[in-house]
């Protein structure tokens, strides 16, 4: 397992962590823990769980399990979505993302959490009331460290700007969602990351199981199962972008899933991508990923199956400019 710096805070997290969103729904308990397990024997170090998922269900299978091995382990939570039934149990308001908090180091039987991610932005709550939350949190040692996730560039740039400006804990991470479906974080995103020294953690890097080849053969998932990733990936190119990346793959008697969930962490600015599973055969089939290290021009040759993401304005770039000549 490689590990590698997260951000600026001086810790060091394995290159895959472990997604926890199953657990409790397509994983019952007894599964999870062998994936757990598993994940601490190959030296993953970095979890990943979120306070609404499976309704606290997830976070507490993961507290069960995570007594002995805590201090060896780097665990994130997020707060956002709702997860309880008052009008008020949902959102980044200070009142929730204190509350949530509270719940959640409950039920992952732990006094910290290493990494908050405010899980989406809300345009209902000043975000200088959540990141004072936030800083609320990092004082007593709640919270270790902060960041965002489902933050557009502008908005992970301004509750940057207004942690340094009010002198509260900084942003040091970000997770977006990216594969080879879904580059739309290379425009602005990934430069942004590069810019302030933000750590990337990215998220359904086999686009909801798409780019494993499941769904050609009729298999059913996340897609077939949920109506929100059904949406999030009903686009015809998608579908055609698999094909063109399976048959690759096959080509190259690699594993679709594996080499996907390769291709993300292969881009520069990544630091950890999220990795979940239904099954320990399921997560030991992408884990090949730890063995194929793509150089640029197999990551090129990669990412030409794919499309091309539209540039963050339509002025060519400056090393078109300077090709040409002024």
């Amino acid at each position: 397992m490689r590990y590698v710096r997260f951000g600026k805070t001086g810790v060091q997290v394995s290159e895959v962590c472990l997604g926890t969103m199953t657990f409790g729904n397509e994983s019952d308990e007894t599964t999870s823990r062998a994936i757990m397990e598993r994940a601490l024997e190959l030296g993953i170090n970095f979890f990943d769980a979120a306070h609404n998922y499976n309704k606290g269900v997830t976070e507490e299978i993961v507290g069960r399990w995570i007594g002995p091995h805590r201090r060896d382990i780097i665990l994130t939570s997020k707060v956002f979505f709702p997860s309880g039934g008052g009008m008020n149990d949902q959102g980044i308001s200070r009142r929730n993302i204190i509350f949530s908090v509270e719940k959640s180091l409950k039920r992952l039987q732990t006094d910290y959490i290493d990494v908050l991610y405010l899980h989406h932005w809300d345009d209902h709550a000043a975000i200088e009331h959540s990141l004072g939350a936030l800083d609320t949190l990092v004082e007593p040692g709640k919270v270790l460290y902060c960041g965002v996730s489902n933050f557009a560039a502008w908005q992970t740039m301004k509750a940057i700007a207004v942690a340094q400006a009010h002198n509260y804990a900084p942003m040091v991470c970000c997770q977006p969602m990216y594969s080879l479906v879904k580059r739309q974080a290379e425009v602005e995103i990934f430069p942004l990351a590069a810019h302030e020294g933000l750590a990337v953690v990215p998220y359904n890097a086999l686009g909801a199981g798409l780019l494993s080849g499941k769904y050609l053969k009729g298999e059913k998932g996340r897609l077939t199962e949920t109506e929100m990733y059904r949406q999030r990936y009903d686009n015809p190119q998608y579908v055609e972008v698999t094909r063109r990346f399976v048959e690759f793959a096959r080509a190259k008697k690699q594993s679709p899933a594996a080499l996907a969930m390769a291709w993300v962490m292969s881009h520069p600015l990544v630091t950890s991508t999220i990795l979940g599973a239904r099954s320990v055969e399921q997560f030991n089939d992408t884990l090949q990923c730890l063995d194929m290290k793509l150089t640029p021009e197999q990551r090129a040759e990669i990412s030409a199956l794919s499309i091309n993401p539209p540039l963050a304005t339509d002025r060519e770039p400056m090393a078109a400019m300077n090709a040409r000549g002024w």
